[in-house]
């Protein structure tokens, strides 16, 4: 409720300062009824006479409404109204408490120096007003009424520097929120490039299949004519495979002038030995594969694959000591949904420098048509589950 009031207040500026200025505008226009309508008058209404008397009240309250717009503005005139009152010989008024709120103003809201001017031109006026003669100044009285003065001025000074502090909390977030994404986009840059790379083995794979049915084939189309058939058969299915495949490469790109070498990629075969080799690292992990396996691209095992080796390195780092992990691997009819859970640290683990890892799990999906959630469960621990389509379901996407 605080935080809603506080916001409203922030964007209504305007109209807080009139709603907390009108009761004091209020009771100082009853104090001149109340002065006008007394039998007997004060000096400074038979002096002004009634109209002088409202036309200054008016012209130290009325610049208080523009006191956070223009702080420096309101504070020069009401202080030179208070002067000219001063030099025509008129005793103070309630009305010259104006002068303390122009001077908060100046403190709360302009740089230090101006702050002190402001400060230093409400002691002189202090010290005039109350010097009767002039030259004669109640040193005790002046002392009670500055310590008054200097507390409206430490809290206009305090105010100030905690809004510039939180400027400046506000400047950081919204700075850190910007770098944030930028290090979300060069990751996801950075992963996009490395699975063009990957899917390059794929895809090339694939077309060296179909050149050496092609040639089977051109070999055979005489002697075995339904060995030529079946050659051709793979051919079709195989460059099906390939132009799915390069279908979902549009819009990665590669980077450009960095030469590396290419290495043939892990598919779900090798399942078993990722698996071995993390428990050989010192987390027990359990492998569970659910369904009839199904005959999937190489692109989609080695997704399936990438995302497994992925999380059970975060679990092996960010688990602790005594986790253990489980992979379980679903076939579906129209589906593959892969689990990877263990029962470490889950939320309470130390972020990591980088964080980018699941970034990678979502691009390495989403080319497939697929998603990627990741999240601590409940009772302890981290969970990472991965859809991707499969059947139909892929072959509609690609088309």
């Amino acid at each position: 409720m605080f935080g809603r009031v506080r916001a409203w207040s922030r964007r209504h500026p305007g109209v807080v300062d009139a709603l907390w200025l009108a009761p004091f505008l209020l009771a100082s226009l009853w104090n001149v009824w109340q002065v006008l309508a007394e039998p007997g008058p004060l000096p400074i209404v038979r002096s002004m006479g009634p109209w002088g008397f409202l036309g200054l009240s008016l012209l130290l309250i009325v610049p208080l409404f523009w006191w956070r717009r223009r702080p420096l503005t309101v504070f020069a005139v009401v202080s030179l109204v208070s002067f000219g009152q001063w030099l025509a010989g008129l005793a103070p008024l309630v009305f010259n408490t104006a002068v303390l709120i122009a001077m908060y103003g100046v403190a709360s809201r302009r740089r230090l120096r101006w702050a002190v001017a402001a400060g230093l031109v409400v002691e002189l006026g202090l010290a005039l007003s109350l010097s009767n003669p002039p030259g004669d100044l109640n040193v005790k009285t002046w002392t009670a009424a500055s310590a008054f003065v200097v507390a409206i001025w430490i809290t206009g000074i305090y105010t100030n520097t905690r809004h510039r502090y939180l400027e400046s909390l506000e400047e950081r977030a919204e700075r850190a929120e910007r770098e944030r994404d930028q290090q979300a986009r060069l990751a996801a840059a950075a992963e996009r490039a490395r699975i063009a790379r990957e899917l390059h083995d794929v895809v090339a794979h694939n077309m060296s299949v179909i050149i050496v049915q092609a040639d089977g084939a051109a070999y055979a189309l005489d002697g075995s004519p339904e060995t030529a058939r079946e050659a051709m058969r793979a051919i079709s299915r195989t460059g099906r495979q390939a132009l799915a495949e390069m279908r979902r490469m549009v819009g990665v790109l590669r980077a450009d002038g960095v030469s590396e070498e290419y290495a043939p990629q892990p598919s779900l075969s090798q399942l078993d030995d990722l698996v071995t080799q993390v428990r050989s690292s010192g987390l027990p992990v359990e492998l569970r594969v659910i369904g009839s396996p199904r005959k999937l691209t190489e692109g989609a095992q080695l997704t399936v694959y990438r995302i497994v080796q992925e999380a059970l390195t975060n679990a092996l780092k960010h688990g602790g000591p005594g986790t253990h992990a489980a992979v379980e691997l679903e076939y579906g009819t129209r589906e593959v949904l892969l689990r990877v859970t263990d029962d470490g640290r889950g939320a309470a683990a130390p972020a990591g420098p980088d964080g980018h890892g699941l970034v990678g799990m979502r691009e390495r999906a989403a080319l497939f048509g697929g998603s990627v959630e990741a999240e601590p469960c409940g009772g302890g621990g981290f969970r990472v589950v991965a859809r991707l389509p499969v059947g139909e379901a892929v072959e509609s996407r690609a088309a």
